[in-house]
């Protein structure tokens, strides 16, 4: 694993957090700062689908969109 350079004001704070009992180590608090951005990411992603599911659905209900042939869509579905 690569050694992670932290600045001062960086290392302060770690320090802090382990001095004050919520992270036992700098592995703790880095894997905490992870999460943190994996949730951010997230959020951001749903947030944009969010959007464009709004915008579909403004759309829609304008009358701008294309009736739906599910045969066409998926011919083999109605082989019978």
């Amino acid at each position: 694993m690569p050694n992670i350079h932290l600045t001062e004001p960086m290392r302060d704070y770690v320090d802090g957090q382990i001095r004050s009992g919520a992270y036992a180590n700098l592995s703790e608090v880095v894997r905490a700062g992870i999460r943190l951005l994996m949730e951010k990411d997230g959020a951001r992603q749903f947030y944009a689908l969010k959007a464009e599911l709004e915008l579909a659905a403004s759309e829609a209900e304008a009358g701008a969109f294309a009736a739906f042939d599910p045969q066409a869509f998926e011919p083999d579905a109605f082989k019978g």
